[in-house]
């Protein structure tokens, strides 16, 4: 079993997003569900933009899964119609074949934290449904991305 790698903390994606109408419930707040939504994209993006392996491909032709098994969540301020907030994601720890990240929201001129969250995916086989090493291109995109930890 390889030992879990301490990403520096100055290793963060950042996406910038304008909370839409359909993201809102009649009390014109982004409805929280809508939140797991747009950190699900960001979860894409980062894959795909900052690793360098396309989340598409690695979910469609190559049928590896990165489901959530854990998630811990803190809503911490609203998120109105208009409103353009900041997602950001760290890595906590990587392990063998899981992850933990912390994702945050924030917004407004004095950057306010709106939800704060640690998610815990694992990497997967689409056809077994069980946890699978972590590819190889995938590892090395999170190290590189993580500021060149050797390899686990």
């Amino acid at each position: 079993m390889t030992a879990p790698v301490q990403p520096p903390a100055a290793a963060t994606f950042v996406r910038e997003r304008v909370v839409r109408f359909s993201d809102c419930d009649p009390a014109g707040i982004v409805f929280y569900p809508q939140y797991f939504v747009m950190f699900n994209a960001l979860v894409e993006d980062w894959v795909t933009d900052a690793l360098g392996v396309s989340y598409a491909e690695l979910i469609g032709p190559r049928r590896v899964g990165l489901p959530t098994v854990r998630l811990e969540v803190d809503f911490r301020a609203v998120s109105r119609h208009g409103d353009t907030v900041r997602l950001a994601l760290q890595v906590e720890r990587l392990g063998s074949k899981s992850l933990t990240l912390q994702v945050a929201c924030r917004g407004g001129p004095d950057d306010e934290l709106r939800v704060q969250l640690r998610q815990v995916l694992v990497t997967t086989s689409l056809q077994t449904h069980r946890a699978v090493d972590m590819p190889p291109d995938l590892r090395a995109g999170l190290l590189r991305w993580a500021g060149g930890h050797a390899a686990l």
